[in-house]
């Protein structure tokens, strides 16, 4: 049982580290806080202390200890590729809520802009870690691309896109995508592709690289599809490819 208490303390703290730092700046925003450079340094606290363990951690004999009573918990031919599609659930959560007409931060096409902005920007940071590390997967994968996890980092950009474009219309919404972020970073240690470091470390660069997306929000001004209605523009992104959906209702 002891192995399975590990899991779970694992995916609470990541859960509360997270939330944490998304109520401070919640109770920030219904106070009407106007000191909002203050505000947006107390929002980056959450993703550095990540990284920063997930760094002080790397290759210790706690993680090590760490996987191997997870892996022994779960049996070492458990595999459930779950991770695989766990990651994609918050742009899907966005992209259904505006299609149902919840209210978000921003119009589709802005939300598209970020989504993909912060996605290319935090999938550079992991694979240029993942080659310059060379960090050893517990599985034993020859490949050496084990730190960070570009999973873990996919799917933490992906749910905060989800949480800032509706932390103020619909928080249940905004929040939930970080239980299936940190379930798929779970799922990654469960399932013997990474260590608790590689996590950690791709749930900070995930949430981090967003944030500051949001904050200084590139090309902000720049929306074709602003006074259209009937345009779908959604991006398709598989593994080190992107691609977009285009739909056009007459």
């Amino acid at each position: 049982m002891k192995k399975y208490y590990c899991l779970i303390l694992m995916l609470l703290c990541l859960n509360m580290l997270t939330l944490q730092g998304q109520i401070l700046t919640t109770n920030t925003t219904y106070l009407k806080d106007t000191l909002k450079p203050k505000s947006f340094l107390k929002e980056l606290i959450v993703p550095t202390s990540l990284i920063g363990l997930g760094v002080v951690i790397s290759n210790s004999h706690f993680e090590k200890k760490f996987q191997k009573e997870l892996r022994n918990g779960v049996g070492n031919n458990y595999n459930l590729p779950i991770d695989n599609y766990l990651r994609y659930v918050p742009i899907a959560e966005m992209y259904f809520a505006d299609i149902v007409g919840l209210k978000a931060k921003n119009h589709w096409f802005n939300q598209t802009k970020n989504l993909t902005i912060s996605i290319i920007i935090s999938d550079f940071i992991t694979y240029k870690l993942k080659k310059g590390i060379n960090k050893r997967r517990p599985n034993g994968d020859d490949k050496l691309e084990s730190f960070p996890s570009g999973h873990t980092s996919f799917a933490f950009t992906n749910a905060t896109v989800l949480y800032e474009e509706f932390k103020d219309t619909q928080p249940i919404i905004a929040y939930s995508g970080y239980a299936f972020a940190t379930t798929t970073g779970a799922f990654r240690m469960v399932n013997n592709a990474h260590w608790l470091s590689d996590v950690l470390v791709a749930a900070g660069i995930g949430i981090l690289v967003t944030k500051l997306v949001y904050h200084f929000e590139p090309f902000k001004k720049f929306n074709p599809f602003k006074k259209s209605k009937n345009i779908t523009f959604i991006p398709q992104i598989k593994e080190k490819s992107y691609g977009f959906y285009f739909a056009y209702q007459l």
